[in-house]
């Protein structure tokens, strides 16, 4: 029963370690008194709601069946909790929380993590961590007798919590933290570090990466690693931008470990505890748009990545996009299911893309299960720059997005919105799939935030993939990085023009504040301490020297500066990038609806046995359009579905700030209700005292909508 090792290549994809835990190994290893790890969270969820997503293989999917078609439409209102700690229109709440025993795990817009009684809403302890900031998207549990743990990440630090008392374990890490900018195998103080996904446990090890910076500016690298759950010991690394000697490390420049950033594990991972293997769905290099500093694949960026769970060794590797210039890295945690041909049960792993399509593979040996083949993309005229030739995309499934914005999909809304889109259109890059960054303006389509998106996609155990998808296309405009009248501008537009744009305004669809007029709502002192510490979502910039901080809130605060060189970005590492882009821009009509005809969103069933695409509806509406006779048009969406056994999925998402639910048999819409704030996040079920809960994150503050602080539970009327 040796190792069967295996070296293949399928268009992307290698194996280069022994295959993990055949049945034959794994009966010859239980026999030899070596039993392996089959924890009972590999299951669908069903009275608990144990793991992120529902399951360590991410299915989204529930055993409970309370809550069926026949029923749907008599939920109610079971109880409301709010924090109390939300900003107005600048925070969120993305977290899917953890139920267990009867008691819920969640965070705050504020950061805080909370227990409360799961049948009524009641707060049984908050806890508030030291240096919170980012979003929070979720929690880790991990138990053994009377230790019951919440391993909860915030800013850059990983806590240990007690779920009985929310203290933190004073033997986990120093005082039950751990710092994650530790042991990254390069100084990155003051780099961006934020545990914003929550890690994946595989028996006594948690498993995670971090969000990194993305921008022109220097960014941490994105490392995965496992740390004991008891002790906070780091047990192993696995380098994603490879060292010296290492696999993949001949796809990059000789220098790049030391300075290249990003290649992260942003939207968190799954566990297959039978086969011990986790499953990383590895984020892009940075600088996402140009990489004339990191000529090559690139490696492991934009991979799915499978690791030995217990060591961190290499097993097998898919790469989705060679040298990453459109930010098209993996959104989401792939999901594990069984899909049945000719008879046989396959173990798979899905992973949906922001481009709109999904990658099936055997999850054992990494073999494609549809066909994939390699298209030839453009080149790019920006200079240093050098595209990979091809790139790989399915043949099947059937894209869960359109792929390419002609004339043909401009708007007809009304006359003037499409003469409006149309004008700017013919200004721009004629849409082609993998069109490189570009000064005239690349239009991404689908856009930077899907296609899928971090909410993830659920599975039922037929094999059936559910995916909301957005279609909002996004124009990607690259400008010259130099040339700043003053060492201010040129700070600035280095590292703050991708998010509130080169001339200040901001970004209110994605609640970045405009900076025009900051030296009138605030001091000098608070600007200082906003670029050194950051603010909400924003990263601190403590990496600049002091010179340009001191520079660039001179430059935002309207000061006098001398035109006089600025020191290196940074600090005598390596040279700026030539160029910096304009920011993450929606391409809206003059009315600010999308620039595309509908559908704006939608919600696809995807057989998974066959590839075949089963139904598609629009998911979410704008009342005043509908009010106008015009049919539902969908909307940009966040946050996954939940599926049940019951025959639902109920999911919340879309901007018009709803909670449905439809047949998962047919995509009919069955139910929906006004939420208090939007629900970006994705919903959990539950049990306690015999009733069927569901539910979900009120937070809002994307796109534009209102922010909330509450968590909203659903559930048919109790019995009299």
């Amino acid at each position: 029963a040796g190792a069967r090792l295996r070296l293949a290549r399928a268009r992307g994809f290698v194996s280069l370690e022994p295959m993990p835990e055949s049945p034959l190994v794994a009966r010859l290893a239980f026999l030899a008194g070596l039993a392996l790890s089959f924890s009972p969270l590999q299951a669908a969820a069903g009275r608990n709601w144990e793991a992120y997503l529902g399951d360590k293989g991410a299915s989204h999917y529930s055993t409970l069946a309370q809550i069926t078609p026949a029923n749907v439409a008599q939920l109610e209102v079971a109880w409301t909790w709010r924090a109390g700690d939300a900003r107005a229109d600048t925070s969120q709440i993305q977290c899917n929380p953890l139920v267990i025993d009867g008691v819920i795990y969640a965070t705050t817009p504020g950061l805080r993590l909370v227990a409360l009684d799961a049948a009524s809403g009641r707060e049984l302890w908050r806890y508030e961590a030291d240096g919170a900031s980012g979003v929070n998207r979720g929690l880790a549990w991990w138990a053994e007798g009377d230790d019951r743990r919440i391993l909860f990440g915030t800013g850059q630090w990983l806590y240990a919590i007690d779920a009985r008392t929310g203290r933190p374990i004073e033997n986990f890490g120093d005082r039950g933290r751990v710092d994650l900018a530790v042991g990254l195998g390069r100084d990155v103080e003051g780099l961006q570090i934020q545990a914003n996904t929550p890690g994946a446990i595989y028996r006594d090890l948690i498993i995670l990466s971090t969000r990194v910076g993305e921008g022109p500016a220097t960014a941490a690298p994105g490392h995965i690693r496992a740390y004991d759950v008891r002790t906070g010991k780091m047990a192993w690394i696995f380098h994603t931008i490879p060292h010296p000697g290492e696999p993949g490390y001949e796809t990059w420049p000789p220098d790049a470990w030391k300075r290249i950033g990003g290649v992260n594990v942003w939207s968190g991972m799954t566990v297959d505890d039978r086969r011990g293997l986790v499953f990383c769905p590895v984020g892009s290099a940075a600088f996402d748009f140009w990489g004339g500093d990191r000529l090559g694949d690139n490696l492991y960026a934009d991979c799915l990545l499978v690791l030995d769970a217990a060591t961190g060794r290499h097993v097998w590797h898919y790469q989705f996009v060679r040298h990453d210039l459109w930010d098209r890295d993996p959104p989401a945690p792939p999901t594990l299911l069984t899909i049945r041909r000719d008879g046989r049960e396959i173990p798979a792993v899905a992973q949906t893309t922001k481009q709109g399509h999904v990658f099936v593979f055997n999850r054992e040996t990494g073999e494609p299960l549809f066909p994939i083949e390699d298209i030839a993309v453009p080149t790019s005229d920006l200079a240093g720059e050098k595209t990979s030739p091809t790139q790989p995309l399915p043949l099947k499934p059937e894209p869960f997005a359109r792929q390419f914005f002609t004339a043909n999909e401009i708007t007809e809304r009304t006359p003037e919105a499409h003469r409006a889109v149309l004008e700017r259109f013919v200004r721009l890059r004629p849409h082609v799939r993998f069109a490189p960054p570009s000064r005239e303006g690349t239009i991404i389509f689908p856009g930077f935030d899907g296609g899928a998106e971090w909410g993830g996609a659920a599975a039922d155990p037929d094999g059936v993939l559910y995916v909301n998808e957005s279609e909002m296309p996004w124009i990607l405009t690259m400008i010259d990085a130099g040339g700043a009248a003053t060492p201010g501008q040129q700070v600035y537009l280095q590292n703050c023009a991708g998010c509130h744009g080169p001339d200040r305004r901001g970004n209110a669809a994605q609640s970045i504040p405009s900076l025009v007029d900051v030296s009138q709502r605030l001091t000098r002192a608070e600007v200082m301490e906003v670029v050194l510490h950051g603010r909400a979502v924003m990263p601190s910039w403590a990496f600049l020297a002091e010179s340009q901080r001191e520079a660039v809130v001179s430059y935002l605060m309207g000061e006098a500066e001398a035109p006089a060189p600025v020191e290196p970005l940074t600090a005598g590492q390596h040279s700026p990038p030539p160029y910096t882009h304009t920011g993450y821009n929606r391409w809206l009509d003059p009315d600010g609806y999308p620039a595309v005809k509908p559908p704006w969103g939608t919600l696809n069933a995807i057989d998974l046995n066959s590839g075949d695409t089963l139904w598609r509806v629009p998911l979410g509406e704008y009342s005043e359009l509908t009010a106008q006779g015009v049919p539902k048009t969908g909307t940009e969406n966040y946050g996954g579905p939940l599926v049940t056994a019951g025959g639902l999925l109920f999911i919340g998402a879309s901007k018009d700030e709803h909670f449905r639910a439809f047949d998962r048999r047919t995509g009919r819409e069955l139910w929906s209700v006004q939420l208090p704030a939007g629900g970006y996040a994705t919903p959990a079920t539950y049990e306690v005292g015999g009733r069927q809960y569901v539910v979900i994150a009120c937070g809002g503050g994307k796109m534009g909508t209102k922010s909330g602080d509450a968590y909203v539970a659903f559930a048919l009327p109790a019995e009299k």
